[in-house]
């Protein structure tokens, strides 16, 4: 999709005003060539600032960004019937490694297919603080983060059942996919091509409320705490989709290297799949506490030179470079090593580490909404819960403070019912 670049004013018969608030560019196709559709700018008429983005497309508004509500006339003007937009709270940052701002901002009621959660808990997640930094590119600010959210649905779309309205539901990194390409018919719709993430582009859940497709907002089942379920919908199907959606055997020996926010739930997850675990730390302090979580051994990572073909799968929550030799040769013949740690440098491993013994490189971006039933299901049946500290949503900063320093045990959760005292 590409803009072009000719500036019009959406109104030549309007006032000056209007001239400065509304300018549009006509959206084209790549491949075709032929426009699809309008993109408008909307910007102060005083200040230049940019209220919001808009593109209109087959007579349907979409907010892409924005700031503040723009002036009702000034949205009129657009000619186009657009859905009624309702003012919430929001959490954001407003350039890179800003801290974050409670403000207002518009929200479109929901579209075909979504509903609206009133925010109850969202967790954080190391990858809010990279977003926030804008480590991998695609922030757009300002941004509001979080996408670990357990909420109420108290709003919903066309082709939603409205009896869905109070129930609690969970949304993690995707809120949403096309439901009609080959990856999302056949199950794996957490690699659709045209993926929503909750917080690229989107408002998150640090937030009074957030939008979603339906499918990608998990029902909670009956005995899971709604307070501490949220860092499952990330953390926990990040660690539980290498199990589930690799038909890991029950008995398989697996190891995990980090006891941390995804660690501390792989080795429940691991545990309960009927595995045999291994820890993987630098911090043999942790020991007990990773028998707790359910390693049976727990062994220090610059010792993984001595465990040679002993692990089925080893399953990477760290996210620096480690010896990647090593960890290759802890793997027994036909072993796996799945990554989930963000490594932004290349993972150096030579051919022969794969060819002789027939071992293998996977990872996974979070898990399809199949997946994710199942997972909550599985929590319920083997009592995993994450080990969270609770903040009142108004602290956020603190929170994402102390994640930067490793200071916490072993996730966050922002509750936005309370309020932080003194």
């Amino acid at each position: 999709m590409r803009c072009s670049s000719k500036i019009t004013g959406a109104d030549r018969n309007g006032s000056e005003q209007c001239e400065e608030s509304l300018h549009g560019v006509d959206v084209y196709n790549d491949k075709t060539g032929r426009a699809t559709g309008r993109c408008l700018m909307v910007l102060d008429p005083r200040s230049r600032e940019l209220l919001l983005l808009l593109v209109l497309h087959d007579g349907c508004l979409q907010l892409i960004g924005l700031s503040r509500p723009p002036p009702q006339d000034v949205l009129t003007r657009t000619g186009v019937q657009r859905r009624s937009v309702v003012s919430i709270t929001v959490w954001q940052a407003r350039e890179p490694g800003a801290p974050l701002e409670r403000a207002e901002r518009p929200m479109l009621e929901p579209a075909l297919d979504e509903l609206v959660l009133e925010v109850l808990h969202c967790g954080l997640c190391h990858s809010d603080l990279s977003m926030l930094e804008n480590q991998w590119g695609v922030s757009s600010f300002p941004l509001v983060p979080g996408h670990e959210v357990v909420g109420r649905v108290v709003q919903v779309g066309e082709g939603v059942d409205p009896g869905v309205i109070g129930q609690l539901r969970g949304l993690g990194w995707i809120c949403g996919s096309c439901s009609h390409c080959g990856q999302c018919l056949g199950g794996t719709g957490n690699l659709c091509p045209s993926l929503e993430a909750t917080i690229v582009g989107r408002q998150g859940g640090f937030a009074s409320h957030v939008t979603a497709r339906q499918d990608w907002a998990i029902p909670l089942p009956e005995g899971m705490d709604p307070a501490v379920a949220g860092p499952l919908f990330c953390g926990g199907i990040t660690v539980f989709a290498p199990l589930i959606d690799e038909a890991v055997s029950p008995t398989a020996h697996v190891a995990v290297i980090g006891i941390g926010g995804l660690g501390h739930m792989a080795l429940q997850f691991a545990r309960a799949w009927g595995c045999e675990v291994t820890a993987l730390t630098t911090t043999l302090a942790k020991a007990e506490e990773a028998k707790r979580f359910g390693a049976h051994q727990v062994e220090a990572l610059d010792n993984l030179a001595n465990l040679s073909g002993r692990f089925d799968l080893v399953i990477n929550t760290v996210n620096h470079c480690l010896d990647w030799g090593a960890v290759m040769a802890s793997l027994a013949p036909r072993g796996r090593l799945h990554q989930l740690g963000a490594v932004l440098e290349p993972i150096q491993v030579g051919a022969f580490d794969l060819i002789m013994a027939r071992r293998s490189i996977t990872g996974s971006p979070t898990s399809s909404p199949a997946s994710l039933l199942k997972m909550v299901e599985f929590c319920v049946r083997h009592n995993i819960r994450p080990l969270v500290e609770h903040l009142p949503m108004d602290r956020v900063n603190d929170a994402i403070e102390r994640l930067r320093r490793g200071d916490v045990r072993y996730r966050f959760v922002l509750d936005a019912a309370a309020v932080a005292k003194g």
